[in-house]
């Protein structure tokens, strides 16, 4: 089962947005998928690209060429290409200076053992509703469902 987080239990149903799970295959494939892309695909397009795996070279290429592939018949335009962090912040043992900037603005100083305590989906979920571009609704959201709040 595709492990959805609450904050964003308003669209899974309908994944009319791109869920966390979902945005970390894409960044971890080095594939941008536009908003306007992702609305282009259909639901079961949509739940294929949530169910396909996306860990193994193997499948980090099966899952590239797939997306590639159905960007390219549903909006007859390739998905732009992002390169590929070697050593992804979710995977390491140092806290983002930015994230624990934001989880200040919460009252929030993240540990060592609390990082290390979160899957690599949540800690991606953290990094990228920490960034200064994303509105930030969901971020005290996701600290409060990881117990971080």
């Amino acid at each position: 089962m595709p492990d959805f987080f609450e904050f964003e239990a308003d669209f899974v149903d309908s994944l009319r947005c791109i869920p966390m799970q979902v945005r970390c295959k894409l960044d971890t494939c080095g594939i941008k998928l536009k908003l306007s892309d992702w609305s282009h695909l259909t639901k079961a397009d949509r739940e294929a690209l949530v169910e396909l795996p996306c860990s193994t070279e193997t499948e980090i290429q099966a899952y590239r060429e797939y997306l590639q592939n159905l960007i390219l018949q549903r909006t007859g335009t390739s998905a732009a290409e992002l390169p590929i962090e070697p050593h992804p912040a979710w995977l390491d043992t140092n806290i983002p200076i930015n994230l624990q900037e934001k989880a200040k603005e919460f009252g929030v100083t993240l540990s060592p053992q609390q990082w290390a305590e979160l899957t690599p989906l949540q800690r991606f979920a953290l990094i990228k509703l920490s960034r200064p571009s994303h509105e930030n609704q969901n971020f005290p959201k996701a600290l409060k469902e990881f117990h971080l709040l």
